[in-house]
């Protein structure tokens, strides 16, 4: 039987390639092992006015699977608050975390196929960045994604998307984020 060959993401390649070595010289960082990374990229929809409609978490978890080729984990509440009708236990919220191949190959639809298509897109936002240097996407509804059929949107809703990196500040992770592709706006913008 003939060994299977994989192949390596795009966005894989062009970081261990290319951009591991013009981050290095950027920061002017002395070890190969200080350069930003990738560690992981988390979607998340929260089911809020759909946490008693049953199709609605359906269509949730199918929009999920669809995207990301795995199964969504439940996000359930901690603590009981009678304001929002919510007890301690209920069903919240989906979530996926992708790590690796999956995780290169999601960022790269989503900064070639899915960011495109957002209406008057003019780059994501340079403020969404946090101490840590991680970032956020939110989405205001799962059209945009081409895998998605007629019927998977029925139900429409937003989802966040948290990209986990290595960096140790938001400006490594913004340098990072740009030389793998994000659009993400200029400072003078």
């Amino acid at each position: 039987m003939a060994a299977k060959t994989t192949q390596k993401p795009r966005i894989a390649d062009l970081y261990f390639n290319e951009v591991q070595k013009k981050i290095k010289e950027e920061f002017k960082l002395q070890n190969i092992n200080q350069v930003p990374r990738l560690e992981k990229i988390v979607i998340n929809v929260g089911t809020g006015r759909l946490k008693d409609d049953n199709r609605g978490k359906e269509a949730v978890i199918n929009t999920l699977r669809k995207i990301t080729g795995q199964q969504p984990v439940e996000s359930k509440a901690k603590k009981s608050i009678a304001a929002f009708k919510l007890r301690d236990g209920q069903t919240i919220g989906y979530k996926v975390t992708l790590r690796s191949d999956r995780m290169y190959e999601f960022l790269d639809r989503l900064v070639t196929v899915v960011l495109p298509r957002l209406r008057d897109f003019h780059g994501t936002s340079k403020k969404a960045f946090d101490r840590a240097g991680n970032y956020s996407i939110g989405l205001n509804d799962q059209s945009v994604f081409p895998e998605l059929t007629f019927e998977d949107l029925a139900v429409t809703h937003g989802m966040q998307i948290n990209i986990v990196t290595t960096g140790s500040d938001a400006e490594q992770a913004k340098s990072l984020l740009r030389h793998l592709g994000v659009p993400i706006e200029k400072e003078n913008a």
